[in-house]
Order: structure tokens, then sequence, then C-alpha cells
């Protein structure tokens, strides 16, 4: 067991995150991809390094368990979005790993802030190409084709779709939420 107050692994779990995403921001960027070395290894530790913190008893059975959902939570739409070649897969494993490190509230945090600095970063890309009205009509038809009418739906050609690697979102998200959560590091 180790002899560590809640807080304190919280910290250490929210700086693995932290360190985890930076990892696969630097991955994703050269490589396009966030290899299984990366992302398995804290699917395991994560929940085994929480039944550790509360000890083989009752509570650290429950850390096991928050850590196993803080898995199932952060991960069930990205999965779904993957399923629909809306995401990575790498990207889904990593924001599993965020949950079981840090459990599904600190997870959501995590990936909810990754999902805003991607956005903002998308469109400033997109419109630094030149590219933004264009995408964003396209997004529109996209996303109300299935119920317009025939007659009005517009077919979205494949080149046409714009892609945005998601590590360094991830990455800004954890930080981000680390920092917001110890504010005795930056003041």
């Amino acid at each position: 067991m180790l002899s560590l107050s809640f807080p304190e692994a919280m910290a250490i779990g929210e700086l693995a995150a932290v360190g985890i995403t930076l990892a696969s921001a630097v991955t994703d960027w050269r490589r396009g991809e966030i290899p299984n070395w990366l992302t398995f290894p804290p699917l395991v530790i994560g929940p085994l390094f929480w039944l550790l913190v509360g000890g083989f008893n009752g509570t650290g059975l429950e850390l096991l368990l928050r850590s196993v959902l803080g898995i199932a939570v952060c991960s069930i739409v990205p999965y779904l979005l993957w399923r629909r070649n809306a995401l990575g897969g790498g990207d889904v494993k990593i924001v599993a790993a965020l949950g079981g490190l840090v459990h599904g509230y600190y997870g959501l945090e995590m990936i909810l802030a990754g999902l805003i600095a991607s956005s903002i970063y998308a469109l400033l890309r997109l419109a630094w190409e030149g590219k933004l009205l264009r995408t964003l009509a396209n997004s529109f038809y996209l996303a109300l084709n299935p119920i317009l009418p025939k007659a009005w739906r517009r077919e979205i050609a494949r080149e046409n779709m714009a892609t945005v690697r998601m590590g360094g979102g991830f990455f800004v998200g954890a930080l981000v939420v680390a920092l917001s959560h110890h504010p005795e590091l930056w003041s």
C-alpha cells in the first residue's frame, strides 16, 4: 500500500496524464499516430496505482472501480466516434488512459479542454488556409443531410473534409486542467 493522501495521489495521476499526453502529442505530430506502447500501460497502471493508494480493502477496491469506470466513461463517446471514422483509435486509447489515471470527472474535464483546444486550433488553421467558410458549410450539410429533403441534400467529397490531429489538444487540455487544480504551481 502506498502512503499517499487522495489529493497527493490525484496530483501524481494528473502529472502522469500530462506526461503521457505530451508524449502522445509528439508522436501524433511526427507520425500521425498515437502508438499502443504509449496508451496501453496507463490503462493497466492507472487502476493498479489507485488500488495501491487505497490498499487491499474497501477503499482500494473503490478507487480501483473509480479508475475502471473512468476508463469507460471517458472512452465511450470517443469509441462511438471512432466507429464512425470521426476519430482515430489512438485518440480513443489516450482518453481512456486519462480516465484510468485521474478518474472520470477529471478525465472528462481534460478531454473537454482538449477538444476546445483542438477546435480553436482547427478554426485558426482553416482560416489561415482560406478554407474556413467552405469547411463550415460542409459541416452544416454533414450535420443536416440526414434530416433534409433529398432535393436539398449535398454530397460532401472526401477531399473537402479537414482532419485535425488531436494529440496536441489533449496535451493542452490535460495541462490546463492540472494547472487549474494546482494554482500554487503558477501563482
